[in-house]
Protein backbone atom coordinates (compact mmCIF):
# COMPACT_ATOMS: atom_id res chain seq x y z
CA UNK A 1 0.00 0.00 0.00
CA UNK A 2 1.20 3.49 -0.78
CA UNK A 3 1.61 4.94 2.71
CA UNK A 4 1.26 8.52 1.46
CA UNK A 5 -2.41 7.77 0.78
CA UNK A 6 -3.02 7.77 4.53
CA UNK A 7 -2.69 11.54 4.38
CA UNK A 8 -4.97 14.20 2.95
CA UNK A 9 -3.82 16.45 0.14
CA UNK A 10 -3.47 19.29 2.64
CA UNK A 11 -1.28 17.16 4.89
CA UNK A 12 0.86 16.16 1.92
CA UNK A 13 1.39 19.82 1.04
CA UNK A 14 2.31 20.54 4.64
CA UNK A 15 4.82 17.66 4.69
CA UNK A 16 6.52 18.97 1.57
CA UNK A 17 6.77 22.45 3.08
CA UNK A 18 8.42 21.57 6.40
CA UNK A 19 12.17 21.26 6.73
CA UNK A 20 12.75 17.69 7.85
CA UNK A 21 15.40 18.57 10.46
CA UNK A 22 14.52 22.02 11.76
CA UNK A 23 10.75 21.89 11.23
CA UNK A 24 10.76 25.40 9.75
CA UNK A 25 8.07 26.12 7.15
CA UNK A 26 9.14 26.93 3.59
CA UNK A 27 6.98 29.10 1.32
CA UNK A 28 4.37 29.15 4.09
CA UNK A 29 2.07 31.76 2.51
CA UNK A 30 1.93 29.97 -0.83
CA UNK A 31 1.49 26.61 0.88
CA UNK A 32 -1.38 28.02 2.93
CA UNK A 33 -3.33 28.94 -0.20
CA UNK A 34 -2.63 25.53 -1.72
CA UNK A 35 -3.86 23.78 1.43
CA UNK A 36 -7.07 25.83 1.39
CA UNK A 37 -7.60 24.80 -2.23
CA UNK A 38 -6.89 21.21 -1.25
CA UNK A 39 -9.74 21.26 1.27
CA UNK A 40 -12.23 22.04 -1.49
CA UNK A 41 -10.75 19.50 -3.86
CA UNK A 42 -10.85 16.75 -1.24
CA UNK A 43 -14.56 17.39 -0.76
CA UNK A 44 -15.09 17.24 -4.52
CA UNK A 45 -13.11 13.99 -4.78
CA UNK A 46 -15.34 12.53 -2.07
CA UNK A 47 -18.50 13.61 -3.92
CA UNK A 48 -19.53 16.04 -1.17
CA UNK A 49 -19.44 19.26 -3.21
CA UNK A 50 -19.43 20.40 -6.79
CA UNK A 51 -18.02 23.50 -8.41
CA UNK A 52 -19.94 24.88 -11.38
CA UNK A 53 -19.53 28.37 -12.83
CA UNK A 54 -17.13 29.06 -9.96
CA UNK A 55 -19.88 28.44 -7.38
CA UNK A 56 -19.41 25.86 -4.63
CA UNK A 57 -22.50 23.85 -3.67
CA UNK A 58 -23.00 20.85 -1.41
CA UNK A 59 -24.12 17.56 -2.93
CA UNK A 60 -23.90 15.42 0.20
CA UNK A 61 -23.44 16.81 3.74
CA UNK A 62 -22.37 13.44 5.22
CA UNK A 63 -19.16 13.70 7.21
CA UNK A 64 -15.93 12.10 6.04
CA UNK A 65 -14.34 11.48 9.43
CA UNK A 66 -11.60 14.08 9.03
CA UNK A 67 -12.06 17.02 11.45
CA UNK A 68 -10.78 19.68 9.05
CA UNK A 69 -12.72 18.51 6.02
CA UNK A 70 -15.90 17.93 8.03
CA UNK A 71 -15.71 21.46 9.47
CA UNK A 72 -15.22 22.89 5.98
CA UNK A 73 -18.15 20.90 4.62
CA UNK A 74 -20.43 21.99 7.46
CA UNK A 75 -19.42 25.61 6.86
CA UNK A 76 -20.25 25.38 3.16
CA UNK A 77 -23.51 23.57 3.83
CA UNK A 78 -24.52 26.24 6.34
CA UNK A 79 -24.55 29.05 3.80
CA UNK A 80 -27.79 30.19 2.19
CA UNK A 81 -26.18 30.91 -1.18
CA UNK A 82 -23.34 29.14 -3.02
CA UNK A 83 -20.05 30.98 -2.57
CA UNK A 84 -17.26 31.55 -5.08
CA UNK A 85 -14.21 29.32 -5.05
CA UNK A 86 -11.83 32.19 -4.27
CA UNK A 87 -13.94 33.35 -1.34
CA UNK A 88 -14.00 29.86 0.14
CA UNK A 89 -10.26 29.47 -0.26
CA UNK A 90 -9.77 32.73 1.66
CA UNK A 91 -12.14 31.53 4.36
CA UNK A 92 -10.69 28.04 4.70
CA UNK A 93 -7.00 28.96 4.69
CA UNK A 94 -6.29 29.32 8.42
CA UNK A 95 -8.31 26.31 9.54
CA UNK A 96 -6.94 24.27 6.66
CA UNK A 97 -3.32 24.99 7.60
CA UNK A 98 -3.94 24.37 11.30
CA UNK A 99 -5.88 21.20 10.50
CA UNK A 100 -3.14 19.83 8.22
CA UNK A 101 -0.55 20.43 10.92
CA UNK A 102 -2.69 18.81 13.61
CA UNK A 103 -3.41 15.87 11.32
CA UNK A 104 0.30 15.23 10.84
CA UNK A 105 0.85 15.50 14.60
CA UNK A 106 -1.95 13.00 15.31
CA UNK A 107 -0.50 10.57 12.80
CA UNK A 108 2.96 10.85 14.33
CA UNK A 109 4.60 12.15 11.17
CA UNK A 110 5.88 15.38 12.76
CA UNK A 111 6.48 16.55 16.32
CA UNK A 112 6.11 19.96 17.91
CA UNK A 113 9.11 21.74 19.40
CA UNK A 114 9.26 25.19 20.96
CA UNK A 115 12.47 27.16 20.61
CA UNK A 116 13.42 30.71 21.51
CA UNK A 117 14.65 33.11 18.87
CA UNK A 118 17.43 35.35 20.19
CA UNK A 119 16.80 33.72 23.53
CA UNK A 120 13.56 35.69 23.95
CA UNK A 121 10.74 34.85 21.55
CA UNK A 122 9.20 31.36 21.61
CA UNK A 123 8.69 29.87 18.15
CA UNK A 124 7.04 26.56 17.33
CA UNK A 125 8.73 24.24 14.85
CA UNK A 126 7.56 20.90 13.46
CA UNK A 127 10.45 18.60 12.52
CA UNK A 128 9.79 15.21 10.97
CA UNK A 129 9.23 12.17 13.18
CA UNK A 130 8.54 9.58 10.48
CA UNK A 131 10.06 10.23 7.09
CA UNK A 132 8.60 7.21 5.30
CA UNK A 133 5.39 8.93 4.19
CA UNK A 134 7.11 11.99 2.73
CA UNK A 135 9.69 9.75 1.04
CA UNK A 136 6.94 7.69 -0.61
CA UNK A 137 5.16 10.91 -1.62
CA UNK A 138 8.26 12.40 -3.23
CA UNK A 139 9.01 9.13 -5.03
CA UNK A 140 5.48 9.10 -6.42
CA UNK A 141 5.74 12.72 -7.57
CA UNK A 142 9.13 12.05 -9.14
CA UNK A 143 7.83 9.01 -11.00
CA UNK A 144 4.91 10.98 -12.40
CA UNK A 145 6.46 14.38 -13.10
CA UNK A 146 9.99 13.40 -14.08
CA UNK A 147 9.59 9.73 -14.96
CA UNK A 148 6.48 9.97 -17.11
CA UNK A 149 4.43 7.48 -15.07
CA UNK A 150 0.67 7.81 -15.37
CA UNK A 151 -0.73 9.68 -12.36
CA UNK A 152 -3.72 8.60 -10.36
CA UNK A 153 -6.46 11.12 -9.64
CA UNK A 154 -5.05 12.29 -6.31
CA UNK A 155 -1.48 12.65 -7.56
CA UNK A 156 -2.59 14.67 -10.58
CA UNK A 157 -4.64 16.86 -8.25
CA UNK A 158 -1.67 17.40 -5.93
CA UNK A 159 0.49 18.40 -8.89
CA UNK A 160 -2.16 20.89 -10.02
CA UNK A 161 -2.29 22.49 -6.57
CA UNK A 162 1.50 22.69 -6.33
CA UNK A 163 1.72 24.19 -9.79
CA UNK A 164 -1.08 26.68 -9.17
CA UNK A 165 0.63 27.89 -5.98
CA UNK A 166 3.98 28.21 -7.80
CA UNK A 167 5.49 25.54 -5.57
CA UNK A 168 7.27 23.58 -8.29
CA UNK A 169 10.62 24.03 -6.52
CA UNK A 170 9.20 22.85 -3.23
CA UNK A 171 8.47 19.47 -4.76
CA UNK A 172 11.58 19.39 -6.98
CA UNK A 173 14.29 21.58 -5.44
CA UNK A 174 17.06 20.11 -7.56
CA UNK A 175 15.27 19.50 -10.86
CA UNK A 176 15.69 21.59 -13.98
CA UNK A 177 13.30 24.50 -13.48
CA UNK A 178 11.99 24.67 -17.03
CA UNK A 179 11.48 20.91 -17.31
CA UNK A 180 9.76 20.63 -13.94
CA UNK A 181 7.44 23.54 -14.72
CA UNK A 182 6.51 22.21 -18.17
CA UNK A 183 5.88 18.68 -16.91
CA UNK A 184 3.80 19.83 -13.95
CA UNK A 185 1.73 22.11 -16.16
CA UNK A 186 1.05 19.26 -18.59
CA UNK A 187 -0.15 17.02 -15.76
CA UNK A 188 -2.16 19.78 -14.10
CA UNK A 189 -4.04 20.43 -17.33
CA UNK A 190 -4.30 16.82 -18.46
CA UNK A 191 -7.35 14.59 -18.40
CA UNK A 192 -6.43 12.57 -15.34
CA UNK A 193 -9.56 13.28 -13.31
CA UNK A 194 -13.25 12.99 -14.08
CA UNK A 195 -15.13 16.01 -15.49
CA UNK A 196 -16.92 16.89 -12.24
CA UNK A 197 -13.78 16.79 -10.12
CA UNK A 198 -11.80 18.47 -12.86
CA UNK A 199 -14.00 21.55 -12.57
CA UNK A 200 -13.22 21.76 -8.86
CA UNK A 201 -9.50 21.22 -9.41
CA UNK A 202 -9.33 23.85 -12.16
CA UNK A 203 -11.31 26.38 -10.12
CA UNK A 204 -9.14 25.78 -7.06
CA UNK A 205 -5.93 25.96 -9.09
CA UNK A 206 -7.01 29.23 -10.73
CA UNK A 207 -8.06 30.77 -7.42
CA UNK A 208 -4.85 29.71 -5.69
CA UNK A 209 -2.80 31.20 -8.55
CA UNK A 210 -4.63 34.50 -8.15
CA UNK A 211 -4.12 34.59 -4.38
CA UNK A 212 -0.44 33.69 -4.66
CA UNK A 213 0.12 36.36 -7.31
CA UNK A 214 -1.60 38.96 -5.12
CA UNK A 215 0.57 37.90 -2.19
CA UNK A 216 3.75 38.36 -4.23
CA UNK A 217 2.68 41.78 -5.51
CA UNK A 218 1.70 43.01 -2.05
CA UNK A 219 4.91 41.76 -0.41
CA UNK A 220 7.69 44.38 -0.16
CA UNK A 221 10.20 43.59 -2.87
CA UNK A 222 7.63 41.59 -4.83
CA UNK A 223 7.10 42.22 -8.52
Amino acid sequence: MDTSMRTTLGEQLMLLSLDDDTGAAKESEHVGWAIAGASLVELALAGRIEVADDKVTVLDPAQLGDPTLDAALADIAGQQKPGRTKDWIKRLKKDGVDGARQGLLRKGLIREETKKVLGLFPVRRYPESDGSVEEALRQRLDAVVMGGAEPDERTATLVALLHGAKLDRLAFPEGDKATVKANMEAIAHGGWVGPAVRQAVKAAEDAVTVMVTMTVVMTPGGS
